[in-house]
């Protein structure tokens, strides 16, 4: 079924404080970083039911960068510069090695750090408010017929307080994973030591083979889904 509505003003890849929002015009949503804009990326094209493929994220960060040489290259840097950890970078880096090849034109953008709710500045400041308990998603990929997929990469501060075990906190955490999937999410967990080490590769591949299939992302080339290319006979 999908996420309703469309999606606009992507706020992405933060490599330092959550910037400060306003709107230059509230009338057409339009988003403007008021502080903190040397620190995120916000995609600000039209984006599409079908998705957003990988492909016009380049030519999105080519159009503000003309002296990039090689945009997907310097683009996929600048991704990466957001994640912190090594399970983060892992799955990153196994997602363009082994799909930008594959899937080429048809290739999904993974997103990184990208923020799911917003608190103004000002909540910090007034009294009895509480934020969101979610501000930020780790990956995300929009796909065909409005699904939206969240990854989540989940280290020890997911379900400890002060070091210590913590249900409050993994409350927090299903909580949040039950009102995304209530609208229209789909939400993929995993464990930071499964994406480091051996068997780790082969894990991240298992996962988007069986996730592109479900979606029926398809090469341009063959026609054939991640998964079905790799059962065919060889």
């Amino acid at each position: 079924m999908g996420v309703a509505g469309a999606p606009k003003n992507l706020i992405f890849a933060s490599t330092g404080p959550k910037p400060e929002l306003g709107f230059a015009d509230a009338i057409n949503n339009d988003v403007v970083i008021l502080a903190g804009a040397e620190h995120c990326l916000i995609y600000d094209r039209t984006i599409r039911s079908d998705g957003l493929l990988w492909s016009e994220f380049v030519s999105w960060w080519g159009a503000h960068h003309p002296e990039e040489s090689d945009p997907a290259k310097s683009l996929g840097l600048r991704l990466r510069a957001s994640l912190s950890s090594l399970a983060e970078q892992g799955l990153f880096d196994t997602y363009f090695r082994r799909y930008r090849p594959m899937l080429r034109s048809t290739l999904p953008a993974l997103i990184p750090q990208v923020y799911l709710h917003y608190d103004p500045a000002v909540v910090r400041t007034l009294r009895h408010r509480t934020s969101f308990p979610r501000q930020r998603m780790d990956f995300l990929l929009l796909l065909p017929n409005r699904a939206r997929v969240v990854i989540e990469v989940d280290g020890q501060h997911h379900f400890t307080r002060n070091d210590r075990p913590s249900l409050p906190a993994y409350s927090e955490m299903v909580s949040a994973d039950r009102d995304l999937r209530l609208a229209g999410y789909e939400i993929y967990r995993f464990g930071a030591n499964e994406l480091v080490g051996t068997g780790a590769q082969a894990l991240i591949e298992r996962f988007f083979d069986r996730l592109f299939d479900l979606h029926g992302v398809r090469s341009a080339a063959t026609g054939e889904t991640p998964l079905e290319r790799s059962e065919a006979p060889r």
